[in-house]
């Protein structure tokens, strides 16, 4: 016997991609999600391409997964796709020290952010 599979996280018709460790904070992060969430998902590649944002670079590459995702995974119509979900959360942050005048130091923390972007097959009207 083996254990049962785990059920869909989302629903049919919808295809899930994450990126655990995207250096950069959540805030920040935030931003470039802003710019795809409810786009059609060409229209989103587009303006990812053409951001002048640091982290757009990462955003695409997850952005990428998940229409792969949806297109072998759960085989969805790749023209149909619209961005349903693009939510950002905080991940792990390195914590590193900086040494200061007079025997003193700093600490310096590096946060690394993380994001889950959903997409969604919607017939035209």
């Amino acid at each position: 016997m083996s254990k049962p599979s785990a059920p869909r996280r989302v629903g049919e018709k919808e295809a899930l991609a994450v990126g655990t460790a995207i250096r950069g904070s959540a805030q920040k992060l935030n931003l470039v999600a802003a710019l795809i969430r409810g786009r059609r998902v060409g229209d989103a590649l587009n303006v990812l391409s053409f951001s002048k944002r640091a982290m757009a670079v990462d955003v695409k590459k997850v952005l990428a997964s998940a229409i792969a995702n949806a297109e072998n995974n759960h085989n969805l119509d790749v023209d149909a796709l619209i961005v349903k979900e693009a939510s950002v959360g905080k991940s792990l942050t390195m914590k590193r020290f900086h040494t200061r005048g007079r025997g003193k130091s700093t600490r310096i923390i590096k946060p690394f952010s993380r994001i889950r972007i959903v997409v969604e097959e919607r017939e035209e009207a």
